[in-house]
């Protein structure tokens, strides 16, 4: 969640470092800080709020370092404050931190034995008091693996050293950190998307490595302490597509662009030639794989769920669905005939990335479906299957969503034909019908208009419900999460058939109830549900593809889709509840690609 940057160069590099937190803040965060060694000494400024606050402070009181490291901190231990802000610095250490150290309050109760003093109430700062400790008896990497060796939990450490004043040391457990090679300078970052703008030559940190950056080279370590080369990595550039360009903000571009992105991904994976999906090198044979466990967090579980009504329907074999934090801590029994697939946006997903640790360990095939092919999640994983959606800065994932979901579909697909559980002309049939998909996002996308006089309804509502049956119910549980995440509404999806099982009873005069009811086999007994939401006095907005007037009689808005294919009916149905979400917390004045509390790559549990 948290972001680190770290520069060593031959120049100030406070600019840079202000720069690359820019580029971190999609992450979420509630403080910001630096710290460089100037004339021998650590100079550390940090603030609460956003790095434009930083960046006032270092106008006003600049800093010449030609080393830096700088952070922006989403709280865990400690309120959002400018002390419990990073970097945490003594007279011969500052910390950045992203991460949990678990064991923080005995570390912080042994140091306070031997006479130290704790100025904030974060878990980093035992690591700042440890290696300065350390650092009075011991060299430079033993000080840092005696350090390291003291920490439990997840972390990737940027780290200045008064006594060390050209270097900048890294280290990471758990929490992801990249390593970019520049001329007469080198960097450290969170991800590859803050070091971009500087260099597209990267290299990734193992679990238990440290690394040594001077401005002219990088030294690795390994968990043992021995020096190791690492590869390293050239990036595509794709600066261009993270520009918000004539948007408002990076989510209404997100959201208009899914057009585009399912039309990218498609062109990766459909020949249009032969006719046929490109998958190829599965990790297991399809045809012997005896169950596909789903796994994922947030927004990536909804697309798993979808998957699994999709994988049902096209394949005789079980599908289950797992959240990633549960599913690591179960007493999972693990079986090498089946298939483990890891879905996440960034790849980064904490959770998610435990998980596959837990099924690699237990020598079981993986699939990762990620929208950062040099991810963790991704680079762990047996097989990758990227979303081809480019980058995502909103923190309310849209175009990712659909991405993942299109993936997956594709995944079923496929599975499904090279098992011979659907006919040829099926197959060939979806495929036809997968082509139109972008132009049918397209048309969908044509409603924003309706969609914020909608909107102008849930400005004084305490809560709302999303109802839909089959396919849908996924998608009501993903355009409730939208809800809650931009316009910090109570909201609720639920299976309309379970209405009389207690969600009923939530059922007032003026409660809005979305109700998404497309023309397919559960159309009639959703259509019922409706009548009772209204009934009692819900307020229905209606989200359907059937063009017959006689249901929409006291339905407060009925907000027709396109016509589509069963199976591509749920990306449509996404799009109004997206826009919906936006246009309530634009009315409301909410900060759109930040919501509170959030962050956008959870790499911490």
């Amino acid at each position: 969640m948290c972001g680190i940057i770290g520069i060593v160069s031959n120049k100030p590099v406070t600019s840079n470092i202000i720069q690359s937190l820019k580029k971190l803040e999609y992450r979420g965060y509630d403080s910001a800080g630096i710290a460089t060694i100037v004339n021998g000494n650590i100079d550390e400024k940090k603030c609460t709020g956003r790095v434009d606050n930083l960046e006032k402070i270092l106008f006003k009181y600049p800093s010449a370092g030609f080393l830096g490291i700088g952070h922006v901190r989403w709280a865990t231990h400690g309120i959002p404050s400018q002390i419990n802000a990073h970097p945490h610095s003594s007279d011969e250490v500052s910390v950045v931190h992203n991460g949990i150290i678990e064991n923080s309050n005995q570390l912080k109760k042994d140091l306070e034995k031997k006479g130290y003093k704790f100025k904030s109430q974060t878990d980093t700062e035992v690591i700042t008091v440890l290696l300065t400790d350390f650092l009075k008896h011991f060299d430079l990497i033993s000080s840092i693996n005696k350090t390291l060796k003291k920490l439990n939990g997840s972390f990737a450490l940027g780290i200045l050293i008064k006594k060390h004043k050209d270097i900048v040391v890294g280290a990471r457990r758990g929490s992801p950190l990249a390593v970019g090679y520049g001329p007469e300078e080198n960097y450290l970052g969170s991800d590859s998307y803050a070091l971009k703008s500087m260099t597209n030559r990267i290299t990734y940190l193992d679990d238990g490595d440290v690394c040594i950056l001077t401005n002219s080279k990088i030294e690795f370590y390994n968990s043992k302490n021995q020096k190791v080369n690492k590869k390293v990595l050239t990036l595509s550039n794709d600066k261009n597509t993270a520009e918000k360009g004539d948007y408002k903000d990076f989510m209404s571009k997100e959201i208009n662009e899914q057009h585009i992105t399912t039309k990218t991904c498609i062109k990766e994976y459909v020949d249009q030639l032969r006719q046929d999906i490109n998958l190829y090198s599965f990790p297991i044979k399809p045809e012997n794989i005896k169950k596909i466990i789903l796994i994922g967090c947030g927004t990536a579980y909804h697309s798993c769920f979808m998957a699994k009504y999709w994988f049902e329907e096209m394949m005789s074999i079980p599908i289950e669905i797992d959240i990633a934090s549960e599913f690591r801590y179960r007493k999972i029994k693990f079986d090498k005939k089946n298939l483990y697939v890891f879905v996440s946006q960034s790849g980064e997903t904490a959770d998610t990335f435990a998980a596959l640790d837990l099924c690699k360990k237990n020598n079981v095939k993986t699939c990762s479906i990620v929208n950062a092919v040099e991810s963790s999640i991704a680079r762990h994983s047996d097989f990758v299957l990227p979303i081809h959606a480019g980058p995502e800065i909103g923190v309310a994932s849209t175009k990712a969503f659909v991405g993942q979901m299109l993936v997956l579909y594709i995944l079923g697909i496929k599975i499904s034909e090279i098992r011979k559980e659907i006919s040829k002309e099926n197959y060939l049939k979806k495929i036809n019908e997968l082509k139109q998909l972008p132009d049918l996002i397209k048309l969908t996308l044509k409603c924003q208009d309706k969609i914020q006089i909608i909107a102008k309804d849930f400005l004084n509502a305490k809560g709302v419900m999303f109802l839909g049956r089959g396919f849908s119910f996924p998608i009501a549980l993903e355009g409730a999460l939208k809800l809650k995440e931009l316009s910090y509404l109570h909201a609720e999806g639920y299976p309309a058939g379970e209405m009389k099982h207690g969600p009923l009873a939530l059922i007032e005069e003026g409660l809005p109830v979305i109700i998404l009811a497309p023309k397919d086999r559960y159309f009639e007994k959703t259509i019922s549900n409706m009548q009772e939401v209204i009934a009692r006095g819900g307020k229905v907005i209606l989200i359907t593809n059937e063009n017959r007037n006689v249901i929409s009689e006291n339905v407060r808005f009925t907000l027709k889709i396109p016509n589509a294919d069963e199976y591509l009916t749920p990306f449509l149905m996404t799009i109004p509840l997206q826009l919906l979400a936006y246009h309530v917390a634009s009315l409301k004045n909410y900060d759109i690609d930040k919501p509170r509390n959030l962050a956008k790559s959870v790499t911490v549990e």
